[in-house]
């Protein structure tokens, strides 16, 4: 991926992760953060794809529609899961079709249950950085991936981790994205440990995800999903906001929630992060108060990676 956004002008640039609507409702709220998100000029936006391709259709597409109806960058998930080397190939072509040249690479989590034991289709591939290189010498491509601050949960451990996102990164990856966490010290350390084994490769952007909290429910859900874990004092803090009740208290909890993504962001600019990548939820308010208590409230005007 080509320049994220021009820092001198004050701005860190920020970006947005978007999920294929399920019905009609969903989709209406999807085009609603969508217009709010345009108007803020995000360098780019991601739009996921489910496990095993389970919303493959509905993702190319309203990423095709991104594309050509506003005007944002998208950036297509792709998975290998459940897929032969020819369905994605014929993906990719899709996407093409549709003018987007920008792919995030994944392996991908099984379908059904993201923890479980990953199987590589018998006519696919068993690792992203096979895909990335599939993509690549498919096209003009610029093609991203995932890395994991905490450690991708099938790893042994981190410089096993570490080693890997390195060979995705020199099979053709131009950045990463990481995987949503709550103690920027993970992502501080990410960096380290990639500088470590490759310097070259640590040149490449590595852009932190953010999830501004909103329900503590919610929130336990991605991170049992993810892999990814709260840290004690932050967990403890949204319980005690959350109160005892049936009903959890979400103003108080989206409350805690906005101020700690805030503070993350800013930790995260001073140490120099690359871009802010901020799981919305198809829903604009929480990303957008962050994004205003950070100054970020007028469109960009930085050059958009290509």
């Amino acid at each position: 991926m080509h320049r994220l956004g021009d820092p001198r002008g004050g701005r860190i640039p920020f970006s947005v992760e978007f999920s294929p609507p399920r019905d009609a409702d969903a989709e209406a709220r999807l085009w609603r953060a969508v217009r709010v998100f345009e108007r803020l000029g995000p360098a780019f936006v991601s739009m996921t794809y489910g496990a095993g391709g389970s919303t493959r259709d509905r993702t190319v597409r309203v990423t095709g529609e991104l594309a050509e109806a506003t005007t944002l960058l998208p950036v297509a998930h792709l998975t290998a899961v459940g897929h032969s080397v020819d369905e994605l190939r014929a993906m990719v072509g899709a996407y093409a079709d549709r003018g987007i040249t920008n792919i995030l690479a994944l392996r991908g989590d099984p379908p059904g249950n993201p923890l479980g034991e990953w199987e590589q289709h018998p006519e696919g591939l068993a690792h992203a950085d096979e895909l990335v290189r599939l993509v690549r010498d498919l096209g003009d491509f610029h093609v991203g991936v995932a890395s994991f601050p905490e450690g991708h949960h099938r790893s042994p451990d981190l410089d096993h981790d570490t080693r890997f996102l390195v060979h995705k990164l020199r099979s053709g990856a131009e950045y990463s994205i990481t995987q949503m966490f709550f103690d920027v010290e993970h992502y501080l350390r990410l960096r380290d440990r990639v500088a470590a084994f490759d310097a070259e490769q640590a040149a490449k952007p590595i852009i932190p995800e953010i999830m501004p909290i909103t329900s503590l429910r919610s929130a336990r859900r991605s991170l049992e999903l993810s892999g990814s874990k709260l840290p004690a004092a932050l967990e403890e803090r949204l319980v005690r906001a959350a109160g005892d009740g049936p009903d959890e208290n979400r103003a108080a909890v989206r409350e805690v929630g906005i101020d700690v993504a805030t503070e993350m962001c800013e930790r995260l600019i001073s140490e120099g992060a690359p871009c802010l990548h901020f799981i919305t939820l198809n829903f604009a308010r929480a990303t957008s108060e962050v994004l205003t208590r950070l100054g970020i409230e007028m469109p960009a005007t930085a050059a958009q990676p290509a």
